[in-house]
């Protein structure tokens, strides 16, 4: 038995037409479903533009903030020059000492969790993990790291947290700007843009794109990543001390997973692909989560292969918007699948609440709300009887 629905509500318009013509919030958004028409429409920026505050996600963030998210909302060459703004502090996941250290929390943290029973694993490991680990890739003191594990996950969609997110941010950007450290924030206070330097609402949309665009996403990862080493046990001991397996294994698990089902994108003259006509101005998504299971692309792809080969899949985006996290979301989650496999002996499934994506017409699971499990650590085979 499957702990997570692996259902792809996608194949059948994916296979009949490639196009999913989908209902959110009264806007019907042609929604692009196989992988190469995917990637097509992700490279081309131009007809498929990301200049739209507030509309990349899907079906738009206008209640939620009141500032452009950067770099996300914009294209080349502005996308580029902004991009290359923030690139210093989102590469530092490549760093020995960055790796070190989120190896060293990630063990510290299931040291907390590993032998103690039912433990909810959502904000009992996931939000720490994530929350801390951000902190060593800002370059933020651990105790700011404390501060967001208390947030709830998905940092805009819940009132109370976004209050706190906007609460913390109208404090420390100040603070950085009158007194600029070797933080990202200090980096953005100092930071220049075509000769000037930023505005205070260039330096909020790069500071709340940075707390919105990948955490729950990870978590979702992460989680994702428990319930399958439950269920299949034989992958937990396939891990084991195997580095590159691990290093595949990261990249299998975040495909079958996809927790960003698409993301928006506006065509200002009007575009035509594979199927999908999308009239000038109008916006069509770029369905992740359907190119990730497209079997002309993919063997099995409703299975989770560790050692699959030939990974093309576009979970971390595609084109000039290349997830800017990638590198960290990829290093947390090695992390993970090294010192699970390393310290636990068995993963037990005891009680979730699934997270679902469900619109009139589609319905995926994209996570768990709440997990709890029972990591068993791995018996000391040396011990006396």
């Amino acid at each position: 038995m499957s702990h997570w629905d692996l259902t792809d509500p996608f194949r059948e318009a994916r296979a009949a037409r490639g196009v999913l013509e989908a209902d959110f919030a009264g806007e019907t958004i042609p929604m692009i479903l196989r992988h190469g028409d995917v990637r097509r429409a992700a490279r081309d920026f131009k007809a498929f533009s990301s200049d739209t505050p507030f509309r990349v996600p899907i079906p738009g963030e206008e209640p939620f903030r009141d500032v452009r998210e950067l770099p996300i909302e914009t294209d080349p060459p502005e996308h580029t020059a902004y991009r290359a703004l923030a690139r210093p502090f989102f590469d530092r996941p490549r760093r020995p000492e960055v790796i070190r250290a989120v190896s060293e929390l990630t063990a510290s943290l299931l040291d907390e969790v590993v032998g103690q029973g039912a433990v909810e694993m959502i904000h009992g490991l996931a939000v720490k993990l994530q929350s801390r680990a951000l902190a060593v890739m800002l370059n933020r003191p651990p105790e700011d790291g404390l501060v967001w594990e208390t947030w709830y996950s998905n940092v805009l969609y819940d009132d109370a947290t976004r209050a706190e997110l906007y609460r913390y941010l109208d404090r420390v950007l100040p603070e950085a700007a009158a007194n600029p450290g070797d933080d990202f924030f200090g980096a953005l206070s100092t930071a220049t843009y075509e000769g000037r330097k930023l505005t205070d609402e260039e330096i909020m949309g790069f500071a709340v794109l940075t707390f919105a665009g990948g955490r729950d996403t990870v978590v979702s990862v992460i989680a994702f990543a428990l319930v399958h080493l439950a269920d299949h046990p034989e992958d937990l001991a396939r891990l084991r001390g195997d580095a590159e397996l691990v290093r595949s294994a990261a990249e299998e698990i975040v495909r079958v997973c996809s927790p960003l089902t698409h993301i928006g994108r506006t065509c200002p003259a009007g575009a035509r692909i594979g199927a999908a006509r999308i009239p000038a101005g109008h916006r069509a998504s770029l369905c992740w989560a359907a190119a990730n299971r497209d079997e002309r692309v993919f063997p099995d792809p409703d299975e989770v292969r560790l050692d699959r080969r030939r990974n093309v899949h576009v979970a971390y985006g595609f084109g000039p918007h290349f997830c800017l996290g990638v590198h960290q979301a990829r290093l947390i989650l090695r992390s993970v699948l090294e010192h699970v496999s390393a310290k636990v002996g068995s993963v037990e499934f005891l009680a979730g609440e699934p997270k679902y994506e469900e619109w009139p017409d589609y319905r995926r699971q994209t996570g768990y709300e709440s997990l709890t499990m029972a990591l068993h650590p791995i018996e000391n085979r040396g011990a006396s009887p």
